[in-house]
Parts: C-alpha cells; sequence; structure tokens
C-alpha cells in the first residue's frame, strides 16, 4: 500500500516546477505537475492530493480562482507561490483560501519546511479533535461548526486564520511571542525568515473590527501578541 503524502503542483515556469517536483521526490513525496490552472483543477479533482503548492500567476485560470474552485469543496493544504510579496497580493491569496504563502524567489529547503508544517498540522487535526465553543467579549467562535461571529454578525476566515484565532481564544490575556505563534499555527519551531505572522495577525485584525467594534488582538511591544481588551 501507498503510503506517500502526495503533492500537486500547480506551476506554469518548468524551471520552478522541475525544481519543486525533483526536490519533493528526494524528500519521498508522491508529486504531479500541472502548469495551468484548469489543467491544475483537473488534476486536483481526479488525483486528490494531500497539499497543493499554487502559483497566482497562472494560464487559463489564475491560482486565485484555482483557489477559491478548490475551497469550494475541500480543506485540502494550499500554499501559494507568488512573484508578488507585497502585503495586498498576500491578502488576496489569504482571502482566496490559501493556507500560507512563500514568496518568489524561494529557496527549497523554506519550500519544504512550510509543506511538512503544513502537512503535519492536518495529521494533529485529525488525531486530536476538540468541540468546544469560545467567547470573548462580543466575539464567539464555534469550532464545532468551525464558524466565527462578531456581535452577531458573521466573519469569514481562511483556514490559517481560523486556526490563529482560535489558538487566541483558548488562551485569552496570554501573550504569544511571534515563535510560539509560528510553532502553534504553523507546526514549526523555526524562524522563517519572514513576516508572515504579522501579516495574518494584521488582516485578522482587520476582518474581526469589519463590522466595528474594539481592537481585540493586541501587540506587546517587544513580546509579542495578545487577545486582551483594549486599553
Amino acid at each position: 500500500m501507498n503510503t506517500k503524502r502526495k503533492i500537486l503542483i500547480i506551476e506554469d515556469d518548468l524551471q520552478i516546477s522541475s525544481l519543486v517536483e525533483t526536490g519533493l521526490r528526494e524528500e519521498d513525496f508522491e508529486t504531479k505537475v500541472a502548469f495551468d490552472g484548469a489543467a491544475g483543477l483537473d488534476s486536483f479533482n481526479s488525483w486528490n492530493p494531500d497539499l497543493v503548492i499554487l502559483d497566482i500567476m497562472l494560464p487559463k485560470l489564475n491560482g486565485l480562482q484555482v483557489c477559491s474552485k478548490i475551497r469550494e469543496t475541500s480543506e485540502v493544504p494550499i500554499l501559494m507561490l507568488t512573484a508578488l510579496g507585497t502585503p495586498e497580493n498576500v491578502a488576496l491569496g489569504l482571502d482566496s483560501g490559501a493556507d500560507d504563502y512563500l514568496p518568489k524567489p524561494f529557496k527549497f529547503i523554506e519550500l519544504n519546511a512550510r509543506v511538512r508544517s503544513l502537512i503535519r498540522r492536518v495529521e494533529k487535526q485529525h488525531s486530536i479533535r476538540v468541540s468546544s465553543i469560545y467567547q470573548f467579549d462580543d466575539l464567539i467562535v464555534n469550532d464545532d461548526e468551525k464558524t466565527v461571529t462578531r456581535n452577531g454578525n458573521v466573519i469569514t476566515l481562511t483556514s490559517t486564520e481560523y486556526r490563529l484565532l482560535l489558538l487566541f481564544m483558548m488562551n485569552p490575556k496570554k501573550v504569544f511571542s511571534r515563535m510560539d505563534i509560528l510553532d502553534e499555527v504553523w507546526g514549526v519551531n523555526f524562524e522563517l525568515g519572514t513576516n508572515v505572522v504579522d501579516v495574518y495577525v494584521n488582516y485578522l485584525r482587520k476582518k474581526l473590527t469589519q463590522f466595528g467594534g474594539n481592537k481585540l488582538i493586541q501587540t506587546v511591544i517587544g513580546m509579542g501578541y495578545v487577545l486582551r481588551e483594549e486599553e
């Protein structure tokens, strides 16, 4: 029985796709490559991969469209590659349902770390299921239904944003360092060399205040972030 994890690479750059595929196969993953968005969706539906590596700039269907289509039926981890690493472009990827992003150019060692952390997190979620409803101020997270509401308004989060919020909701008033958050949410215990934590916290804050209300996730200068009432 084949127990290798299957990774679908949707990337139209032949040099990048070859590099990623060769590296992942050496790491004992099973891989398949698609060179445009439409072919990538077809491969996803027929092959049922354990993780998707998805470029944003693709022919036929772009990565944002592919990501949104996948999210209509699946919660498979999606690592999005982007040559446009500005916060605005990162936000587009996260809002379309990506779990993580990696700016180009990148080193394979970092991509491999991101891939393994995403897979470990899924395995952990499957083995440990905690069913609870958490409330802080007027914010409610129903972890049974995976829903978030604030003052009765439904807030739509990406899967990574949800995990980040759930970490805070399960530990109100506890200060988390960026390394703590990387470990708990991304499953890595070393610095990735990006501001991924800050980006996710900022976009989570915006979503939590889109219907009004106080900022609940506070910055503790020199230490990290905490869920508590605004002073």
